[in-house]
């Protein structure tokens, strides 16, 4: 993951920071760098345990945490990144256990043997990052491109279909009416038959 931080609502500094979190089971590996400066941790696997012992939690719902809030910036957490010894960097984010306690998460990260290389690396990640961002969007909007597509095809069918069946019910209706009349007059000249043949036998 690669997190853009913005600090400056707690008086961090106005540029933001860039964090990068790899994430493995049971450790994990942070680097962080304002653009010129780089600072790296490697949170070992007994150090990874260790910390979440202190919040009753194992290695690895630890590791899934830390990369949660390290991954996005969530809402409602304070994030700092202060100043340490020897030119180290601590990050830190608050959050609330069990919607009650106030809590906050820190380590710290050592100053880059290469900063440049450091920085790099991150910058790297992040085009490629991008480039697989706007390949997933270009597929996506192909797919739905597709479905609309399909779509109008079946918005078509179904009003061809509609207008056949109104035109097939308005000719079985006229032919309908047709016989019907044919019918009536049939009856009719029956009736007639019959009145005139009532009439005669009386006569």
């Amino acid at each position: 993951t690669c997190l853009k931080l913005d600090t400056s609502a707690v008086g961090g500094p106005p540029e933001p920071i860039f964090i990068k979190g790899t994430w493995f089971a049971t450790r994990f590996d942070l680097a962080m760098t304002d653009g010129l400066q780089a600072w790296v941790c490697h949170a070992t696997e007994e150090e990874v345990t260790e910390r979440a012992s202190n919040w009753d939690q194992n290695a690895s719902d630890y590791v899934e945490f830390a990369g949660r809030y390290l991954g996005f910036q969530q809402p409602g957490s304070v994030y700092v990144v202060s100043d340490a010894e020897n030119g180290c960097k601590r990050v830190s984010f608050t959050f609330e256990k069990e919607g009650m306690m106030k809590l906050e998460w820190r380590w710290k990260l050592q100053p880059s043997s290469n900063s440049k290389k450091t920085t790099a690396e991150m910058m790297e990640f992040l085009m490629d990052a991008n480039i697989r961002l706007s390949e997933e969007i270009m597929w996506k909007t192909k797919a739905i491109d597709e479905l609309k597509l399909e779509m109008e095809k079946c918005v078509e069918q179904s009003e061809r279909l509609c207008r056949e069946k109104i035109a097939f019910e308005t000719e079985i209706y006229g032919k309908f009416v047709h016989v019907l009349n044919s019918k009536k007059a049939k009856l009719r000249d029956l009736r007639d038959e019959l009145v005139k043949g009532d009439e005669k036998s009386t006569a």
